[in-house]
């Protein structure tokens, strides 16, 4: 484990401490627990930002594939 010095609003500490009074959990692990939290939900928000790039590039080879494929169909009619 590595050990880190915080610091922190006031107000955002007086939040903290009062949900972990009432969670009757240690503070280092709330701390742990919340980034673990934050580091997944920024991972998730960079792969959906990923997927939507290609996404959108997919969508645009199958109009691509669609269209040439309904030439190819036009012309052999």
């Amino acid at each position: 484990m590595k050990m880190l010095s915080l610091k922190l609003d006031d107000v955002v500490f007086d939040e903290t401490e009062k949900v972990i009074k009432q969670l009757d959990m240690p503070r280092n692990r709330y701390i742990n627990e919340a980034l673990a939290m934050y580091n997944r939900y920024h991972k998730r928000k960079k792969l959906r930002a990923k997927l939507l790039m290609e996404s959108k590039a997919v969508y645009a080879n199958s109009l691509d594939v669609a269209e040439d494929f309904e030439n190819f169909l036009d012309e052999n009619i």
